[in-house]
C-alpha cells in the first residue's frame, strides 16, 4: 500500500528514460535555425547588391502640381491663445 508521501514523491512529469532525446533534438533545431538564418541573410545581401544606386524619378501625384495646393502655416495670421490655467488679471 502506498502512503501519501510515496504518491507525492513519484515522478509523473514527462519522460523518465535515461538517454532522452531532448538535448540532441534541441541542438539539431538550433543548428537548422542558424543555417536558415545565414542563408536568408546571404540571399538578402545578394538581392540588395543587385539594386540600382538610385531609382528613376516617379511621377508626382496631380495634387502636388497644382498651384493652389500651397502649404499653409496654421499660426500665420492667428494669435496664439494663452493656455495657462491662471485667468488673466482683473477677473
Amino acid at each position: 500500500m502506498l502512503t501519501a508521501a510515496q504518491v507525492l514523491a513519484q515522478n509523473n512529469f514527462g519522460d523518465t528514460r535515461t538517454g532522452g532525446l531532448a538535448g540532441p533534438m534541441g541542438l539539431f533545431l538550433i543548428l537548422v535555425l542558424a543555417t536558415a538564418t545565414v542563408l536568408l541573410i546571404r540571399n538578402m545581401n545578394a538581392r540588395l547588391r543587385r539594386l540600382p544606386d538610385r531609382f528613376p524619378q516617379q511621377a508626382r501625384p496631380a495634387d502636388a502640381d497644382r498651384a493652389d495646393a500651397a502649404v499653409v502655416d496654421p499660426t500665420d495670421g492667428a494669435e496664439a491663445q494663452d493656455s495657462s490655467p491662471n485667468p488673466p488679471n482683473g477677473l
